[in-house]
């Protein structure tokens, strides 16, 4: 009788130790140790990425509201002409430099210092682009070129906002009624019947419509 070698254990396909017959199946308990054990330097890892971008995000929410807070604040405080003109210099891509823009306009063109209102209803306009401050701003731009001399760029300007279907209505009203103006006095008295009537086929009950009439009639 021969004498039995030491003979190598079975494997599995894998190349693991096959499991001795009827050897009860590790616990999930234990295979999650033993995941743990081989994995454990790479999940920290991953936690702790993802911990560091939430926080990283959140942390960049935080200043970009205090931020906002902070020029928000600044823009309130700004009472003069000087001061908002600091202000739009400082923030020249924050919505409130148009709008100081625009407020830096008015005051000019209350003062009738057509040249500076032309100059900050242009920057308003060009910070500004959508929305009625924005329609503002091309409408005291029109208007600020007529008076300012420049006729034809002025009537360019109004006509723009007379003729656009989705411009707001009021302005458009207005717009038609300074053209309508323009007219009356050149004695252009064709021009004049047309934006009359294009101001009453918009809205003939509004004040633009019936100052315009009185336009038309030779009335003031």
């Amino acid at each position: 009788m021969s004498t039995p070698t030491n003979s190598p254990a079975p494997k599995s396909a894998s190349g693991a130790p096959a499991a001795a017959a009827g050897a009860p199946a590790p616990s999930f308990e234990e295979q999650l140790r033993t995941f743990w054990e081989k994995n454990s330097t790479l999940v920290t890892g991953f936690i702790a990425a993802i911990i560091l971008a939430v926080l990283g995000k959140g942390a960049w929410d935080y200043f970009a509201a205090q931020r906002e807070h902070d020029v928000q604040q600044e823009y309130a405080v700004a009472s003069t002409s000087a001061a908002l003109k600091t202000f739009a210099t400082a923030h020249p891509a924050h919505t409130l430099a148009g709008v100081a823009q625009l407020r830096i306009a008015d005051e000019a063109y209350t003062a009738g210092k057509y040249a500076d209102a032309i100059s900050g209803y242009e920057q308003a306009a060009a910070s500004l682009k959508t929305g009625p401050l924005a329609s503002r701003a091309r409408l005291g731009l029109g208007v600020s070129k007529l008076l300012g001399g420049h006729v034809a760029d002025g009537e360019a300007a109004l006509k723009a906002i007379a003729n656009d279907p989705n411009e707001i209505k009021p302005y458009r009203l207005e717009a038609i009624y300074h053209l309508a103006t323009t007219a009356a006095e050149a004695g252009r008295a064709t021009e004049l019947k047309a934006y009359t009537e294009q101001i009453g086929s918009l809205d003939a009950t509004s004040p633009w419509a019936v100052q315009a009439m009185k336009l038309r009639v030779g009335g003031k």
